[in-house]
């Protein structure tokens, strides 16, 4: 294990100690909070930044991410959305059918739900590590165009074994360790925001594709970090940086520069009851950080081989168990996100009734039923929630 391996170790059970003590011992803090509350579990003031968006304990606090590289939203399903949230993501391929390029595809919609709600924050979606060639800027980036572009190439990483491209889910896989590639895409992603009139980027695989080069593991983290931190300098205060999965240990130099994080969650793995666990201590820590918190818990048994034949249906069926996982460890500006993958037809746009009931804000911290136990309980103005993670159960009784 690496020195750094071993200091993200050490911190992990140290939030992990630090959670399970703070479950245990919960402190009723209703008698000084309202509605409007920004105080985290601990009693401090949430300072929020002013290009933060809107937030509120009324109901679930919600964050969509969505696209479909067929096609745009109607305007039904616009109105829909916009009346489910006011922070959200436009996916990585959006509108690239129909427009020609997915920064088009962002900027259709951006402007189609700031014309409902001019205070509606959308993120424009970039990846970090894969060479996706959605946008007008990078979409060289394919085995017919590619050789075109040699300038542009050097900026890809050749596989170890073979020499040819490495290939990830079909996507070139980026250089983060070229210098010359750090700046370019500082500024093309810097352009993506500005040209799709977004108000910050959501910034996906934070990983550096370490895969392909292990022994350069703590040179490709620092890059990486070094690259986050001239995207969010570029990008200016007023805007939104969302980084995926940055409280991990490969992006620990990313982590400071974020504005907001994201716990995706993408399989039942990473969702295990000791990772629910430290991902509540890590939603304080963000929170104690001035940071944003998206949760993302996928709908259960949901992988791309295990879907349902009635997928709507069957989230709703599920829905309690990964709210109730959300609502334990939420704090102020934490959103809740509930999907079964990032298409629009993943989730977006099903109507979810526990959404729409009064919540309130929470009237202490979470508790955690025995010392070793894996039951946690919370109340909020208008709910309690119980939930067992070790067994995958949860009751949330709305009052």
């Amino acid at each position: 294990m690496t020195t750094g391996s071993t200091y993200r170790a050490f911190q992990i059970v140290v939030l992990t100690m630090a959670a399970a003590s703070t479950f245990v011992e919960a402190e009723d803090l209703s008698s000084s909070l309202d509605d409007k509350s920004l105080r985290i579990s601990d009693g401090i003031q949430f300072v929020p930044q002013a290009c933060f968006p809107k937030f509120s304990w009324d109901t679930v606090p919600t964050y969509y991410m969505f696209g479909d590289p067929n096609r745009l939203l109607t305007p039904n399903q616009v109105s829909f959305i916009a009346e489910r949230t006011g922070f959200l993501c436009v996916e990585k391929s959006h509108g690239t059918k129909p427009l020609g390029a997915a920064e088009l595809g962002a900027k259709h919609e951006a402007a189609a739900f700031k014309k409902i709600n001019p205070d509606v924050k959308v993120l424009f979606y970039f990846n970090a590590a894969y060479a996706w060639p959605y946008t007008s800027y990078n979409q060289v980036f394919t085995k017919a165009l590619i050789d075109q572009e040699p300038e542009l190439k050097k900026f890809l990483i050749p596989h170890p074994k073979t020499g040819q491209l490495a290939e990830q889910f079909g996507a070139f896989c980026f250089d983060v360790l070229n210098p010359d590639f750090r700046d370019w895409w500082v500024e093309i992603v810097t352009k993506g925001v500005r040209e799709s009139g977004c108000d910050g980027a959501f910034i996906d695989q934070m990983h550096g594709s370490v895969k392909l080069r292990r022994n350069k593991s703590v040179e490709i983290q620092k890059a990486m970090g070094e690259m986050m931190a001239a995207l969010k300098k570029s990008l200016g205060p007023d805007k939104i940086l969302l980084a995926n999965n940055a409280y991990s240990e490969d992006a620990r130099y990313v982590y400071p520069v974020s504005d907001a994080i994201m716990f995706e969650n993408y399989a039942n793995v990473k969702s295990s009851k000791e990772s629910l666990l430290a991902e509540w201590a890590e939603m304080r820590r963000n929170a104690e950080q001035g940071k944003t918190s998206v949760f993302r818990l996928g709908v259960e048994g949901t992988g791309r081989r295990n879907l349902k034949p009635n997928m709507p249906e069957h989230a709703k069926e599920k829905v309690e168990f990964a709210l109730a996982c959300y609502l334990i460890g939420a704090q102020p500006y934490s959103y809740f996100l509930y999907s079964w993958g990032w298409k629009v037809a993943s989730g977006a746009l099903v109507d979810y009734p526990e959404f729409h009931k009064p919540l309130g804000p929470p009237k202490g911290q979470a508790q955690r039923t025995t010392p070793d136990g894996w039951e946690f309980t919370r109340e909020f103005e208008h709910a309690s929630v119980w939930v067992n993670t070790e067994t995958r159960e949860a009751k949330i009784t709305w009052r």
